[in-house]
């Protein structure tokens, strides 16, 4: 088994159909499975081989997918990294995993090569033209490695609030078996247009956008960045047929003051995962653009979808709706027994969808998954009497700011790192376009000077543009608990703080 099949499966079908397409840019199933033949002959010759680590550092573009499926040809792992990681974040996506090569978009060759150099890796760049030139120059391979079920497809990086990122390891058969799932629940097929629009690096946009269309033969569009009135005009021009996003970017569709001047009569199917959407964007959405919204559950540890509001069945407006097929789901107590129907308790998941575990940490996958399988999710939700989920809320204090994961832990590192900082606590702060804003409450050493504007400038510098706080305040101490464990629930923004 190998997840790269999911292309050459398809390719003979159609092989001068357009697999992806960005703007005026077309690119077809042969030239894509050429493409990933002579990555795959690129890694050969420079001795990456199979079970060896690749990262991939590229924006929505057709070229993702040319080197993610060429690395899966190869036998190689994939480690998907959002491109606006800087340099020491770069090193570690690339060192913990042992990664030995990194494509990445030549718009941010200067921290991708840094953290490349700090971690012992090569750094291709990938700029149009010249990537290719340099695949024209490779003799293609033209053979698909076989992988066993178990082997690691993917690592995607992920983490609670404590400690270091964890590398989730993903299987072929993890992977392979969500796509299969992804294209029955939501009836892709040739004619299917899926907006590509989820980040790719994260397991959402892999799985279903780009996976889930590639295995079925039909067309993804990009959309690099993320921009409403763009992807209204690419749903228009490209009679676009499924729309998956985060309830952010169904909020930003909505609110385009002249949406109704773009022909959005072609949408199908609308998926929404990632966080909770509210029920006001969902309605207004639906009312809008005339089509049904199918909200879904799901973390990078499963692949990532587990739970989902079916098309053929009843849906429930504020649900995460019902287990996937293959896959079992409960709400258990802190000793993991199930608790009673409208109850509230931990979300368990176990089925084909669970990871393999965390890269090289047995300690932090043997507290995720029992040996029964059932893994820990962290997310509090309640069933109804006919085995719908509902989200309450999290156990961990992840932040998810427009979609994208924010660890406070890993922030409030960063801020400890100025030298005139005593403590801080980096806390979510209800938004409402992005669901959650980044807020850090700081104490200074005695004595001690910085403005809010310093220390926010200081986590800028050295952390992707999603992550530092907008949010700075100075406080005299931070509200603690009997142990002195810092009580992150009580901490309040001011009314009036610097913002910016």
């Amino acid at each position: 088994m190998n997840l790269a099949t999911i292309l050459t499966e398809s390719v003979p079908r159609n092989p001068e159909g357009t697999a992806l397409k960005l703007d005026d840019a077309e690119v077809s199933y042969a030239i894509l499975d050429e493409g990933s033949k002579r990555i795959a002959g690129l890694l050969r010759q420079r001795g990456i081989g199979p079970g060896d680590r690749v990262g991939i550092m590229l924006p929505n573009v057709p070229y993702f997918a040319v080197c993610y499926y060429g690395v899966l040809r190869a036998g190689g792992t994939v480690v998907p990294m959002n491109v606006l990681l800087k340099g020491r974040e770069v090193r570690f996506y690339l060192e913990d995993p042992g990664a030995k090569l990194l494509f990445a978009w030549h718009g941010f060759a200067e921290h991708a090569e840094q953290g490349a150099a700090e971690a012992g890796a090569e750094c291709i760049l990938v700029k149009p033209g010249e990537f290719e030139q340099l695949l024209a120059g490779q003799e293609p391979d033209q053979e698909v490695v076989d992988r066993s079920a178990d082997d690691t497809a993917v690592i995607l990086y992920t983490s609670g609030t404590t400690g270091t990122p964890k590398g989730a390891e993903l299987t072929h058969s993890n992977l392979r078996e969500n796509v299969e799932v992804a294209v029955a629940l939501f009836e892709f097929d040739e004619s299917t247009v899926t907006l590509g629009a989820l980040p790719l690096f994260h397991s959402f946009g892999q799985t279903c956008a780009l996976n889930s269309t590639i295995r079925a033969g039909g067309c993804v569009t990009f959309v690099p960045r993320f921009d409403p009135d763009k992807a209204l005009e690419i749903i228009e021009r490209d009679r676009v047929t499924v729309f998956a996003g985060v309830p952010t970017m169904y909020a930003a569709m909505l609110h385009v003051e002249d949406r109704d001047r773009y022909d959005t009569s072609t949408l199908q199917v609308c998926v929404s995962g990632g966080a909770a959407m509210p029920v006001e964007v969902m309605r207004g959405f639906e009312e809008a653009f005339r089509c049904v919204v199918l909200e879904g559950y799901g973390l990078s540890e499963t692949s990532p979808v587990a739970s989902f509001n079916r098309p053929d069945r009843e849906r429930r407006v504020g649900s995460i709706g019902l287990p996937i097929d293959g896959v079992e789901m409960k709400v258990a107590d802190d000793d993991g027994r199930e608790v009673p129907e409208g109850e509230v308790g931990e979300i368990l998941i176990r089925g084909h969808n669970v990871m393999k575990g965390y890269w090289n940490r047995p300690e932090a996958t043997a507290e995720a998954i029992e040996p029964d399988g059932w893994f820990h999710t962290g997310d509090m939700a309640k069933v109804d009497s006919d085995g719908y989920f509902f989200i309450v809320d999290r156990k961990k204090e992840l932040i998810i700011r427009g979609g994208y994961n924010v660890y406070p832990r890993e922030i409030e590192e960063v801020i400890y790192e100025h030298p005139a900082v005593r403590e801080a606590a980096v806390v979510g702060i209800p938004h409402d376009e992005l669901g959650e804003e980044v807020g850090a409450a700081i104490v200074l050493k005695p004595g001690a000077e910085a403005s809010p504007d310093e220390l926010r400038d200081h986590v800028k510098s050295q952390v992707a543009a999603y992550k530092y706080p907008r949010r700075v305040w100075l406080t005299d101490e931070l509200p603690k608990g009997p142990t002195g464990k810092i009580l992150k629930r009580e901490i309040k923004p001011p009314v009036e703080s610097p913002t910016g």
